[in-house]
């Protein structure tokens, strides 16, 4: 990574910032201007309004609810109690709090002096109202006071409410002479923010033409010339290379997208490679296959049985050897079904079978559902005559051979055991270094070691070969793979056809 300590002189960051500077942050402050413009305007407006609209409901509505209220409560129509669940009544102490917390707000928010002198006498005559309510309330708890809180109701209530209507009245004449006075000074300072935002407008407008000319040229001559660079690249052309004088980032990226340009075409050949050491270890196995001795020893059965009158049992290791040998071509095919590799491990032990009826038997336990699912051809069949040649015929009498195939997970295993001799600790391990071993080319373990390799190269490290032994009870060999229908490998051999396809045809 050589690029990482690259100076950077003129860093992208910086010039979106400048264009920033330049043409965002203007506008925000202009905008906000405006907007504290006019939310002062509006304010002052609201402000007034509001002011006026509450204090002319009170103006309005406070004194008949008040009296009509008080009335009925002092001719004991009504009771303070029992006023709060009438439709048409309300409760004179819930009428002044609600008429005191309002003008307290008013109070609070209202900026004219005169305004505010009859706030506070509008304040204390609630307060002298709810006095004498609460006095007409002492007297109706007792007896004998009925033509009292009738005068009370005439010379203290009535003449209260009437004297907060008038204050009311006088709270809103002078709070109303404002609206000219405001009136004057917003439209003075709308007149000053048209006059400030055509002039900013004008000066962003400049300067953003000539700041966003030189940054956008500075990034996108620089992009430009890596596209050209990278389509030529997506064609084959791998001796591309980017020049960027620009000291930002983007010559960092032009420096690595020519760095990506030479390794591509390292991999490419790399991977080239591995797929003929993968073309070259298939062959090998097929020519372990088409062993002459082998081809051989079963010609030579085949000729026995014949002059023995078996021809029976020579048809059938015909026929055997015959699919033995199709399945081995497949039509060029790398991925078959996990029944055709069944079938030519059958072919393959029946074959050996007749040869070595006396040292050799076997099982073939593979559920039917793992049937149509892929597995590498020539997979089981050299793990098979491993444990014939290096097992069973060392075991001084019959042995058997078990295949055994399981689902777990999202994996398949399948497992090749012999009851054969088996093998000590230190030669176990010295196989399993071998097998892991790319490319090796021990004659003994050759097959075992292709079989491993093919599997990794194919599926990944996590597949492959797993060796159990222990001398005298024999040797379990398991193949994992993962658990893909047939269909998926059609699929992706279909995929890679039309992609190259579409190279031939560009």
């Amino acid at each position: 990574m050589e690029n990482q300590g690259k100076l950077i002189k003129y860093p992208l960051r910086i010039k979106l910032l400048l264009v920033a500077i330049v043409i965002i942050i203007p506008m925000i402050i202009l905008s906000l201007y405006q907007i504290a413009a006019l939310r002062n305007y509006s304010t002052a407006y609201d402000r007034i309004v509001r002011n006026i609209t509450a204090a002319n409901n009170y103006n309005l509505n406070f004194k008949e609810e008040m009296d009509e209220s008080m009335y009925k409560i002092v001719v004991e129509a009504e009771t303070f109690e029992s006023i709060n669940y009438s439709d048409d009544l309300k409760n004179p102490y819930n009428l002044i709090e609600s008429a005191r917390n309002n003008f307290t707000q008013l109070k609070g928010i209202t900026t004219n002096r005169k305004s505010q002198d009859w706030i506070k006498r509008i304040l204390i005559n609630l307060d002298t109202l709810e006095n004498r309510t609460d006095e007409i309330k002492e007297n109706l708890s007792k007896s004998g006071h009925y033509e009292e809180n009738l005068e009370m109701l005439e010379s203290d209530i009535y003449i209260l409410t009437e004297l907060l209507q008038e204050e009311i009245q006088y709270y809103i004449y002078y709070e109303s002479q404002n609206f000219e006075a405001i009136r004057q000074s917003l439209n003075e300072q709308v007149a000053d923010v048209i006059i400030t935002m055509v002039m900013a407008l004008s000066a962003i407008i400049i300067a953003s033409f000539v700041i966003n000319r030189i940054v956008t040229q500075s990034i996108t001559g620089s992009i430009s010339q890596l596209c050209e660079k990278t389509a030529l690249v997506a064609k084959g052309d791998f001796s591309a290379r980017a020049h960027c004088e620009s000291q930002d980032e983007l010559s960092i990226l032009s420096d690595s997208f020519n760095d990506m340009a030479s390794k591509l075409e390292q991999q490419v050949q790399s991977i080239r490679m591995e797929q003929e050491s993968l073309r070259n270890m298939e062959l090998k196995l097929l020519q372990t296959q088409i062993n002459p001795h082998f081809l051989y020893n079963t010609l030579d059965t085949i000729i026995w049985l014949i002059e023995g009158k078996k021809n029976k049992e020579a048809i059938d290791i015909v026929v055997s050897l015959s699919e033995f040998f199709r399945i081995v071509v497949s039509k060029g095919k790398d991925f078959i079904t996990i029944r055709e590799e069944e079938m030519h491990i059958r072919s393959y032990l029946e074959i050996q079978q007749s040869r070595y009826k006396d040292i050799l038997d076997y099982e073939i336990c593979i559920p039917e559902e793992l049937y149509e699912y892929q597995i590498l051809k020539l997979t089981l069949q050299p793990l098979v005559e491993n444990s014939l040649y290096h097992g069973i015929k060392l075991l001084r009498g019959k042995g058997k051979i078990t295949v055994i195939g399981e689902k777990i997970g999202e994996d398949i295993y399948i497992h090749i055991k012999d009851n054969g001799v088996g093998m000590d600790e230190a030669v176990l391990n010295s196989l399993k270094k071998v097998i892991e071993t790319p490319g090796s080319e021990d004659t003994n373990s050759f097959g075992l070691a292709n079989v491993n390799e093919r599997i990794k190269l194919n599926y990944g490290n996590h597949y492959g070969l797993e060796i159990q032994s222990k001398p005298g009870e024999g040797t379990i060999i398991s193949v994992r793979i993962p658990a893909r229908l047939l269909t998926f490998q059609k699929s992706l051999e279909i995929n890679n056809k039309d992609e190259e396809n579409k190279k031939h045809e560009e």
